[in-house]
């Protein structure tokens, strides 16, 4: 019989945990491990045979609600700003709705605002921005503390111009706006470690607001997408992307980041053991610019989905 590439293996074990076969995914695990040993999510899979144990240590910490504004379409990325929640949404994006874009395979998205309660639910959504918001594709925006400066994921498209890459794909970038005295977005323009050639997308601030974080699959990526970092030297100057490395990222997807006040990452990965397809994981800062071992955040936050 034709010889099957080991990354199958990997993709099957996923798929056996998407129906809560942990033992027949290990046990595939295992041959994956035999066949690339030098997979990085072979390495973790093989050290960490005790994941559920540890994933179930980590679980019951939060409950989840339904926000009370989602729709059948893609709801996601969601940030604050004015005491607004700020998310990506798929609704009310005409014909383009059924076209989906290649690196996450989300329907085209607009940035939507919603009002947030006391209790953290959410109302009244709508439209949040003419400017930001195009016929393509915006997401995952991420606020300065002023409240003066968003940085967003769009493809590839400024000022009505389309780029493509050599393939005729259209990619993702990010994106900056600041707000004007009229509370108006204006000045978009795409960051300068951009490429038509590779997507950069979903940024995240340190608390500090010195680095900004980020997730792709520029030259130097590990897997399918990786996290990054690059300095904030000033208005619109900007240091060399740097690779989080091998203890965060690894050859699958790595993407989602996120950092809280005290400095710790959030993450999503489908690399890390887990549950299913994509989970979230955290890890500390260690204070020269790496993370301390990455915990998966457990469940009922992640799933087998």
């Amino acid at each position: 019989p034709q010889s099957i590439e080991p990354e199958y293996y990997y993709r099957y074990a996923q798929s056996l945990k998407a129906v809560n076969n942990y033992v027949k995914a290990d046990e595939i695990l295992a041959q994956f491990y035999k066949m690339n040993s030098s997979d990085l999510r072979a390495q973790l899979a093989k050290s960490q045979q005790d994941y559920l144990e540890v994933i179930k240590r980590n679980s019951g910490r939060y409950e989840i609600e339904n926000a009370g504004i989602n729709s059948p379409m893609s709801d996601y990325g969601s940030a604050y700003f004015d005491g607004k929640v700020i998310f990506a949404t798929a609704r009310d994006t005409g014909s383009l709705s059924t076209r989906r874009h290649h690196w996450n395979g989300q329907s085209f998205t607009n940035l939507y605002s919603a009002e947030m309660g006391d209790a953290g639910t959410l109302a009244n959504p709508s439209k949040f921005s003419k400017v930001l918001n195009t016929k393509y594709h915006e997401s995952t925006p991420i606020f300065t503390k002023d409240g003066k400066t968003v940085y967003f994921t769009r493809n590839n498209y400024l000022d009505g111009k389309k780029g493509k890459d050599s393939k005729r794909t259209t990619l993702l970038k990010l994106y900056k706006a600041t707000i004007n005295e009229n509370n108006d977005w204006t000045d978009v323009k795409e960051l300068p470690f951009n490429s038509d050639e590779y997507s950069v997308a979903h940024p995240a601030l340190s608390p500090d607001e010195k680095t900004l974080y980020f997730a792709s699959d520029m030259p130097g990526t590990l897997g399918q997408s990786d996290l990054w970092k690059v300095a904030l030297q000033g208005e619109d100057s900007y240091g060399t992307p740097e690779n989080l490395g091998k203890s965060i990222n690894t050859e699958g997807r790595e993407t989602f980041p996120f950092i809280t006040s005290d400095n710790e990452l959030y993450f999503a990965s489908e690399g890390h053991p887990g549950l299913g397809g994509l989970d979230v994981f955290t890890a500390k800062a260690a204070g020269n610019g790496t993370f301390d071992k990455v915990q998966n955040v457990g469940e009922p936050i992640n799933s087998t989905k």
